[in-house]
């Protein structure tokens, strides 16, 4: 099926989100759409899946106008969509998510044997390997993105839209997806695929285009171009990928961890025996594959989970039982890796999310009073300090792109003037422009004299940041790597849990 967009403009109130776009997807056809944050990619998709209606320009699919007044109607052309945040009710089983809304019956029941069959015959077919009788809120996130896979797939769509699709996995799972998705390729579908990875662009991309400011600045293939000339186009000048940073120069512990152990389901350690410090003026990375406590460790840190054994001090006081108020009051910052859930409140507007645990102090409140302009001046400094576009401090944060609200969360934060500041996935969905600007920010952090933890699933990105790493496996720290023994190679054994002599913790 070849999908055109021709001339397509979208205006929101105070934003030209797109405008004047044409592009096309041509079946049997990988087509990366590449920007910053607040392009315009996932406002451009909404679009072509009729959550937005254009007001100006054309849609055509094989050469016929089309107009979607909702997203039943793209379906019913065709077109399918795996979101950045997924559209799973948690309760129902794999097969119940892919059938709502298009149940079959036999005798006025749910024919659920038939939709049973028809999900576990399209994961054969594709590799996507989904139990259809599990249900959603025990699957990884991989696993339920591969659901999301196969519900467009059971509608029979021939246009897949997968967009910021490797934002929230491992880099196993992402081997996993790219493999997939050269799959539906080959089989005659149009995969449209919204990244800002450029290394998984290039590696999974027949053709790529460049949105920048709601415009189409570029087309390329991944022959003609290069890792750092997409970043350029990206963001309108030239730009060094390489994080720059003089070696550590750390001072005395900040963060203690000794004997740390969290338990998950049946009592079994999901964090077990942790001991580890974070010293100030360094930034100590924990390295692992998604699933092996890092989630739960952090946590235990910021008061989220009280631990079942061990201790937990901040500049020598024991924080292990106190609340996560007192952690903050005491000096510690943190970028959830769950941002909508734990970073922001969705309804709140911009302004009041740049202060959400900062609004009881100076300058902010004077006694019991808050001062209304502080706030307004403090969210106008950071949204142009931290580039977050959004068409006004009053704007809901939940209408932000996911790479904004991360940058909302980042600047409150980053501004705090913390001992120890926590890091978890910091720059997930984020472009490479502002990647590049929170990890000079992160150092800068470090040098100033903070200690950072950084809990990160993209080895590129433990590699460019950290003094030292701690890897986990199945709960534990199975060494700290520093020095010459911080090689990638190094980082993967320990991932996989094979411990050499010199990384024993």
């Amino acid at each position: 099926m070849r999908v055109e967009i021709d001339g397509i403009t979208k205006r929101f109130p105070g934003v030209l989100a797109v405008d004047d776009v044409s592009v096309t997807f041509e079946p049997g056809e990988v087509h990366a759409l590449l920007g910053e944050n607040g392009a315009g990619k996932s406002t451009l998709m909404n679009l072509l899946f009729g959550l937005h209606e254009p007001d100006s320009g054309v849609l055509r699919i094989d050469g016929r106008d089309v107009h979607f007044h909702g997203p039943s109607d793209a379906i019913a052309a065709g077109i399918g969509m795996v979101h950045q945040h997924f559209k799973l009710v948690p309760v129902f089983t794999v097969a119940e998510n892919v059938m709502l809304g298009v149940e079959e019956t036999i005798r006025g029941f749910l024919d659920r044997r038939a939709a049973r069959a028809r999900v576990a015959e399209l994961s054969e077919r594709y590799g996507l390997k989904v139990d259809p009788g599990a249900v959603v809120e025990d699957l990884p996130v991989g696993i339920q993105q591969r659901v999301e896979i196969i519900k467009a797939l059971y509608r029979d769509a021939q246009c897949l839209i997968l967009d910021e699709a490797t934002a929230v996995l491992t880099p196993p799972e992402i081997e996993d997806l790219l493999e997939i998705v050269a799959q539906l390729r080959d089989d005659g579908r149009a995969i449209v695929f919204i990244s800002h990875k450029l290394r998984e662009v290039m590696a999974a991309a027949d053709k790529i285009t460049v949105l920048r400011r709601g415009r189409v600045v570029g087309s390329t293939t991944p022959a003609r171009s290069s890792p750092g000339e997409l970043a350029s186009m990206m963001v309108g000048r030239d730009i060094d990928l390489t994080v720059t940073k003089a070696p550590a120069t750390p001072a005395g512990a900040v963060l203690e961890l000794a004997g740390v152990t969290v338990l998950g389901e049946h009592d079994k350690p999901v964090v077990d025996e942790v001991t580890f410090d974070v010293r100030a003026g360094e930034i100590l990375a924990v390295a692992g594959v998604s699933g092996n406590g890092q989630t739960e460790l952090v946590q235990a840190i910021t008061g989220l989970r009280v631990p079942a054994a061990g201790t937990i001090a901040l500049n020598g006081t024991d924080l292990t039982h106190k609340s996560v108020a007192d952690r903050f009051e005491r000096g510690l910052a943190h970028v959830p890796e769950d941002r909508q859930r734990d970073g922001l409140v969705g309804p709140f507007p911009v302004r009041d999310n740049l202060v959400l645990n900062l609004w009881r102090r100076r300058p902010f409140a004077r006694g019991v009073r808050i001062d209304r302009r502080a706030i307004r001046e403090n969210a106008d400094a950071l949204i142009e300090q931290f580039d977050i576009r959004t068409s006004s401090i009053y704007a809901a944060s939940e209408t932000l792109s996911g790479g904004n609200q991360q940058k909302v969360i980042i600047a409150r934060e980053f501004t705090k003037q913390a001992k120890l500041l926590v890091l978890s996935q910091p720059t997930r969905g984020l472009d490479v422009g502002s990647i590049k600007y929170i990890h000079t920010r992160v150092v800068e952090q470090r040098d100033a004299g903070c200690a950072v933890l950084l809990v990160s699933y993209e080895l590129d990105e433990v590699l460019a940041l950290a003094d030292r790493v701690a890897v986990m496996c199945e709960g534990r720290v199975l060494g700290v790597l520093e020095g010459e023994e911080l090689t990638r190679d190094r980082i993967g054994l320990l991932m996989a849990g094979t411990v050499l002599p010199q990384d024993a913790a």
